[in-house]
């Protein structure tokens, strides 16, 4: 045999001194040197080859950073206790119509959004929403509260003594006049806002007990009678209120003569004056809010613009169909003049 191998690696031109000694006796293809053994490569931090690699990816693998996004928090409230007998009509449809122009015009993504409409919108869900939407703090982050529906004011207690001012509230599905969701509640929400993120706060309602005296009639027809987004409190509650007319907290503004807050860092479309109505109207043959719809009107002639040219277009819109009913806008200039609502 060993000839065999000498005259074949000689065809080749290899010498037979250079082969393996063990090919050369005709043994195995490969024998281990003498001192190899195979414990001295496994030490005591041995771990298998797929979990070795996943804890190498979980070491490489860096957190992403997100980037700035649009939130938005849509509610819409129709249905009430039905002993209030203060149903409406447009709410829904509002949230609805908002929800489309925030998607498809302004480009808010789908997952981004949460909505609340009729007998999901209790007080405590919206106080979750509006929480949620607070919460993201990456500068740049665009984030919108949209509510239509009732609201009112009330004078609140501190435990056994009467505030010396009056709280305006927004009614949730679920009112209780005696724990309502007061200005003092959005403004602890809003004091959470992160710095260099945008909120804008549009408030399709009215909260004066004066408005039932503004009710532009010229815009009522008997098959659809137009109806106040206000609901008066019970006359316990009310009569809380005295004789002398009190200051008002009003809801989404900051009280300029508070000295703990510098700015308003938000901006505010409400619905009307305090002496006047945000109505529940039929509109272009559907029930909706007349500040919601002008609202969406004017951004559907031009979308890119500030919210101080907007505001304008609106109060031009809601003259042209009869309505008397001023929405105020209010934020720091910075705010509502040149910089394009929504972040288009």
């Amino acid at each position: 045999m060993k000839r065999f191998w000498t005259w074949l690696l000689s065809l080749f031109g290899i010498k037979p001194s250079v082969l393996p000694q063990e090919l050369i006796d005709n043994t195995t293809a490969y024998v281990e040197p003498e001192d190899y053994d195979p414990t001295n490569y496994i030490d005591d931090d041995y771990m298998p080859d797929d979990e070795l690699i996943n804890e190498l990816d979980e070491e490489d693998e860096e957190p992403l950073e997100r980037l700035s996004s649009k939130f938005a928090v849509i509610i819409g409230i129709n249905k009430y206790d039905p002993t209030l007998n203060s149903d409406l009509n447009g709410c829904v449809n509002d949230a609805e119509a908002m929800y489309k122009v925030l998607t498809e015009t302004y480009k808010f993504p789908h997952d981004n959004i949460r909505m609340l409409t009729d007998f999901r919108a209790t007080r405590d869900n919206i106080m979750e929403r509006i929480e949620w939407l607070l919460e993201h703090d990456i500068p740049g982050d665009e984030l919108v509260l949209h509510y239509s529906g009732h609201s009112s004011q009330v004078r609140d207690r501190d435990n056994d003594e009467l505030n010396d001012y009056l709280d305006e509230i927004l009614c949730p599905t679920d009112l209780d006049w005696d724990y309502p969701l007061t200005d003092d509640d959005i403004r602890w929400v809003f004091a959470q806002k992160a710095e260099d993120v945008f909120l804008t706060f549009i408030c399709d309602s009215c909260h004066s007990g004066t408005i039932t005296k503004a009710i532009d009639f010229s815009s009522i027809t008997p098959e659809h009678p137009d109806k106040p987004r206000y609901i008066k409190p019970p006359i316990d509650i009310k009569s809380r209120e005295g004789v002398e007319p009190l200051p008002v907290h009003k809801i989404g503004v900051i009280d300029k003569n508070d000295r703990d807050i510098i700015s308003q860092e938000h901006v505010l479309l409400s619905g009307c004056r305090d002496d006047q109505t945000s109505a529940d109207a039929y509109i272009d043959g559907k029930w909706q809010g007349a500040l919601t719809s002008s609202l969406i009107a004017a951004i559907k002639k031009n979308p890119n613009r500030d919210w101080s040219a907007i505001h304008a277009d609106v109060i031009s819109i809601l003259n042209v169909g009869g309505y008397s009913q001023r929405p105020q806008l209010s934020g720091e200039d910075n705010l509502i003049k040149g910089r394009t609502i929504f972040g288009a």
